[in-house]
């Protein structure tokens, strides 16, 4: 059996997680709903096997290019009409992998490049209506 896996640094509290869905549902949710004309997607959900294997292939694949660290950068989206089940357009996340080739240099990843060589990753699950946090 593995040894205890040490708490995250970046981890931030329940309190913390309800004041961001709070203060984003408060600021963008409600402008967006009205601009829409519907409450859009606002929550996304991965099996934590889905987020392992798909982490476990990109580990892999920027390894195979000499990439050491690579990143995983979070991106919203939103679907066409004519791609949406309910012909809406609803919000979406997607991950890009990111990494700097072998001699580059950056800031702890946040200035890494965008990997086009490996997939991104979708499909994730909303509530419908949106789960508040």
């Amino acid at each position: 059996m593995a040894g205890k896996v040490q708490k995250p640094q970046k981890c931030i509290n329940v309190e913390e997680a309800r004041e961001l869905h709070d203060n984003w549902c408060k600021k963008r949710g409600k402008r967006l709903q009205k601009k829409l004309g519907f409450e859009d997607a606002r929550e996304f959900h991965w099996s934590v096997a889905e987020l392992e294997e798909y982490l476990a292939y990109v580990k892999q694949e920027s390894e195979a290019q000499g990439i050491k660290n690579p990143g995983i950068r979070v991106y919203m989206g939103a679907y066409s009409s004519s791609k949406c089940k309910m012909g809406r357009g609803y919000s979406t996340l997607f991950f890009a992998p990111t990494g700097s080739r072998p001699g580059a240099s950056g800031k702890d990843g946040r200035d890494d490049e965008n990997n086009y060589e490996i997939d991104a990753f979708n499909k994730g699950g909303s509530g419908f209506p949106p789960n508040d946090y």
